[in-house]
């Protein structure tokens, strides 16, 4: 048997014993991952709506650019931009957050926020723009417009959901800058498996890789049969 099925036996038993330093990565991962999900999509879908219904935005040629090019970042490059921001020297920096997993939320979700907005903005955008003259013909409010809008591009703004998941939880360059991937308080499974192949610890760094891809393809199962549900109403 190879490096690589004695790494993956390996890997397995650690799996069903559920190893301690596993589950303690998993729960950290899932933390963070979700907690800076909600803070984008909290924030991001009703600005990314409001772009797509104003059509004669001012500035919109410049703030629509400069969204898709957030959708593009480096997320090595958010990391650098949240180290500083969030330093000693930095003007948050009285925060504390620096190496904590609430700054790896703050750099996670700087990540997810233009994709949600980007995606939300395409989806409202793709709505009948009928719709809305004919909903305020009606007497119905700029709210209930958004509102009424949004569940017509449901399909696109679950897309927006899970792209910024899949962006996020597999992230590590960012994460591993902020958080200083310090074992028991800021270790998430992307920068785990970073640490232990650099150790020749190829069982629990694949441990981790398929605990990460369960995770990742469980989600996404989860929200396609919602996008197919929802597409079938």
């Amino acid at each position: 048997m190879g490096i690589l099925g004695r790494a993956f036996a390996d890997a397995l038993g650690l799996l069903w014993n559920m190893d301690p330093a596993l589950v303690e990565t998993v729960i950290l991962t899932l933390q963070v991952t979700l907690v800076a999900l909600v803070i984008a999509l909290a924030v991001g879908i009703p600005i990314g709506a409001a772009i797509g219904l104003t059509r004669h935005l001012p500035g919109r040629w410049l703030i629509v650019p400069l969204i898709y090019t957030g959708m593009g970042l480096p997320p090595v490059t958010v990391g650098l931009f949240a180290y500083l921001v969030l330093s000693n020297q930095g003007p948050l920096g009285s925060l504390g957050w620096l190496f904590t997993p609430a700054g790896m939320i703050v750099a996670q979700t700087i990540i997810a926020f233009p994709l949600v907005v980007g995606l939300t903005m395409a989806a409202v955008q793709g709505v009948d723009p009928n719709l809305p003259v004919q909903m305020l013909s009606l007497g119905a409010t700029k709210r209930q417009v958004a509102t009424v809008t949004l569940l017509e591009a449901r399909v696109g703004v679950t897309a927006a959901v899970v792209a910024a998941y899949g962006a996020i939880i597999s992230e590590v360059g960012a994460v591993m800058l902020v958080g200083g991937n310090i074992e028991g308080e800021t270790r998430v499974l992307t920068t785990a498996i970073v640490l232990e192949t650099r150790r020749g610890n190829f069982a629990l760094a694949m441990a981790l890789g398929i605990i990460l891809l369960g995770l990742a393809f469980l989600t996404n199962f989860a929200f396609h049969r919602l996008q197919v549900h929802q597409g079938a109403r």
